[in-house]
């Protein structure tokens, strides 16, 4: 029987074998199979000894199961399992585990296995003894002894690693060489090993060399399908060009720069020039500008629509929740002044004028901006998800301009871009890019501009991790500090992850304690298990009535009325209200500088981007600034890590570039905007920018030369195996 990459895996392994892969791990092909590339490799010549271990040392062990006990916890929920594993030379040392029943079929007394973690001391009175906390463990093959390399896979449970290798190898055993996508020139020219070599030594290596060619072969075989895509959607774009929108002199671009009260940082004049010559070009424009918040991103964003507006069109500004869309469109009117009040009295000669459209406008008012937008009177138009609606018909549409793409997928950026016969240029605005976003820069699909200079006035602001399950203590010390920010004049932010509702049958938990009394979710992450997210309405009265009793405390999230935020808003804008307790919904826009206190409950479950959108709500004035990660999450876990990460910088991208060492790209042409259904296996952007300028270079040739590869059938392969069949079709039949 022939066995390619497509052969079923149940012809080849059998059906039980092929139910678990593919119920598993979603492994049906011998592809499947042999792109589950091996997560890290174990050489035999470098596993350490147990005897001469040392605190902080990470290593990788072979040993027996000698002994192992199971308790339950004392301070928390959860089972806890304290093994001693003894290697080959007779050395022992201490293993703990955390929730222990997900570990007692596999670490039993008599089990051989491989150990990897940190060193550790564990004290008790005045005795101490080296440990391994938590550490992986896989379990070996019978015959693994005979090969230098261990390959150690991405597993779940019943599907062990050492599973997936002896499934590997026995389709290896059988496979036909692959028919290779790249011609020999292409893979000469850059010295790259043959596909098949390259998918049988990334499995089984005999040796550092071999393995470091197969990976290199498959890296680039994935750089290259993401660029081939890259081009082909540019070479596609083409067919629709954007409407050029040039600098028009005397315009309103030039009359609201003359009437601004203060001067543009180098930084500003020099990302409205770089807009403004993309703006001028048939090409759309792609660009993200990056700056932290209050950096003076919306003047430039601004200045841009104006141009626009000069050339006889009309500009798009998406934000992401009504709030802000709100403030947005104030803020622009404030800004324009004369110039953005068309048709009433005191507007300047030819001005324009923003419109504002929310999904919770009334019938009257939305008929109104709906007629503005359709017959061009609205130069402007400032909106939610709202505009972004089969019903709302632009005259002519020329930019789009994204607040915080992180809160939008792709898919609604793209639908609001495909109005028209021209496509619109695309101006997105972010304090924190999400990985996707960085991914994009360095793949070379989305342009940059950063602006680097602080705003003057800005005060700075000290991000501190509040340990609360280690140190309950500390919690009780934020509640100090709250009132002693009130006390000292100032007002402070309270953020949960949720609303409340969603467990009105469980018991509350105490916002003065970090353990809970709640049933708990599991969390692989720390080994924990876990409660459930705090909820802004279950604690913010108990805190009220407690720790913060006599201060005046307000309440904010999405579930209230436009009415009812924007009252609760303007409260506490004005210093009515001392604490706002409230969810995401104040994430991006709110602007209240005497504000200095933020203090972020559960932070653990929040993204990078959204934390420090948050932390940029304080410090917006005179007074400095101070943000307080409050979670229960373990030292050593990844959520402490990223906490950890976010308290040691304020840089927007290399936060950004930090959440994507954790979480990976994302599927760069698709809607993803984390690593969970990636097609890309080993490319990392981190690693790999050489790699991606290569293929880059090479891609754009081959399309230029053969647009859509009509004549390169094994290239478009390899494009719908990077990218996948939807994404693929869009770019190989369309161009």
């Amino acid at each position: 029987m022939k066995v390619d990459l497509d052969t079923r895996l149940v012809d080849v392994l059998g059906a039980t074998t092929a139910k678990a892969l593919g119920g598993k791990l979603e492994l049906h092909t011998v592809g499947d199979l042999v792109r589950h590339y091996p997560r890290r490799y174990v050489e035999r010549g470098k596993l350490s000894d147990i005897a001469g271990l040392a605190v902080g040392d990470h290593v990788t062990v072979i040993a027996t199961v000698a002994s192992a006990t199971t308790r339950k916890m004392q301070n928390r929920r959860g089972t806890l399992m304290n093994a001693t594993i003894r290697d080959a030379k007779g050395a022992e040392i201490a293993c703990t585990f955390f929730n222990a029943y997900k570990v007692q079929g596999i670490i039993k007394v008599g089990a051989t296995l491989m150990f990897s973690g940190t060193v550790s001391v564990y004290r008790r009175g005045r005795t101490s003894q080296l440990q391994l906390t938590h550490p992986e463990f896989e379990e070996l093959e019978e015959d693994s002894a005979d090969r230098p390399f261990i390959s150690i896979y991405p597993a779940t449970k019943g599907v062990p690693s050492s599973a997936i290798a002896r499934s590997v190898r026995q389709v290896l055993a059988v496979l036909d060489d692959p028919t290779d996508p790249l011609p020999r020139e292409l893979r000469e020219e850059h010295g790259l090993a043959p596909l098949g070599s390259a998918l049988r030594r990334i499995h089984v290596p005999q040796s550092e060399a071999e393995r470091h060619a197969a990976k290199a072969r498959l890296v680039w075989d994935e750089a290259f399908g993401v660029q081939l895509a890259l081009s082909l959607q540019r070479e596609r774009s083409l067919q629709r060009p954007a409407a050029p929108s040039p600098r028009i002199a005397g315009g309103l671009r030039e009359a609201f720069d003359a009437r601004l009260p203060f001067t543009l940082t180098p930084g500003q004049i020099a990302v409205g020039d770089e807009i403004a010559a993309d703006l001028a070009r048939p090409l759309p424009m792609n660009r993200l500008v990056q700056g932290d918040v209050g950096a003076g991103k919306t003047i430039v964003a601004l200045r841009a629509m104006l141009q626009v507006v000069d050339s006889g069109r009309q500009a798009a500004m998406l934000a992401p929740t009504e709030v802000l869309a709100t403030q947005h469109a104030r803020s622009l009117r404030s800004m324009l002044g004369p110039l953005g009040i068309e048709g009433e009295l005191g507007a300047a000669d030819g001005a324009t004028r923003v419109t504002l459209l929310t999904g919770s406008m009334s019938t009257a008012e939305r008929r109104k901006a709906l007629l503005d937008i359709q017959s061009g009177a609205a130069g402007i138009v400032v909106g939610t998800h709202a505009i972004i609606e089969d019903t709302v018909g632009f005259a002519e549409l020329g930019l789009v301009v994204v607040d915080e793409q992180h809160r939008f997928g792709v898919e609604q950026r793209d639908k609001l871009r495909g109005r028209g016969e021209r496509t619109p240029h695309l101006l997105v605005m972010t304090a924190t890019p999400i990985p996707r976003t960085v991914a994009m820069t360095v793949y070379g699909d989305l342009e940059i501009s950063a602006l680097t200079e602080l705003p003057k006035g800005r005060s700075p602001i000290k991000t501190t991790v509040v340990p609360a399950g280690e140190k309950p203590s500390w919690l009780e010390r934020v509640w100090t500090r709250i009132r002693e920010e009130v006390a000292g004049g100032h007002q402070c932010y309270v953020v949960f992850p949720r609303v409340g509702g969603e467990y009105a049958t469980a018991k509350k938990k105490s916002a003065s304690a970090p353990e809970d009394e709640e049933e708990p979710d599991l969390d692989d992450d720390g080994g924990e298990e876990r409660r459930p997210p705090l909820a802004v309405e279950d604690v913010a009265p108990q805190l009220a009535e407690g720790p913060l009793a006599g201060l005046s405390v307000g309440i904010l999230h999405g579930k209230l009325s436009a009415e009812e935020k924007e009252l609760r808003m303007r409260a506490f804008d004005a210093g009515e209200t001392d604490v706002l307790m409230a969810t995401t919904v104040i994430e991006v826009g709110v602007d209240v500088p005497n504000a200095t206190g933020m203090i972020i409950m559960d932070a653990d479950r929040f993204g990078l981007s959204q934390l420090h959108q948050l932390r940029g709500r304080v410090g917006r004035g005179s007074a400095p600034g101070v943000c307080l990660l409050v979670t229960d999450m373990p030292a050593g876990t990844t959520a402490r890590e990223r906490l950890d990460a976010i308290a040691s910088t304020t840089d927007g991208f290399e936060l950004a570039r930090l959440d994507l060492e954790m979480r990976r790209e994302g599927d760069i042409l698709g809607s993803q905007q984390s690593g969970t259904r990636s097609g890309l296996k080993l490319l990392s952007l981190l690693r790999h920018e050489q790699v991606i300028s290569e293929t880059r270079l090479v891609a754009a040739r081959l399309v230029a030369a053969d647009p859509g590869l009509a004549h390169h059938p094994d290239l478009r392969a390899l494009v719908t195996e990077t990218v996948g069949d939807e994404a693929a079709a869009a770019y190989l039949d369309k161009v």
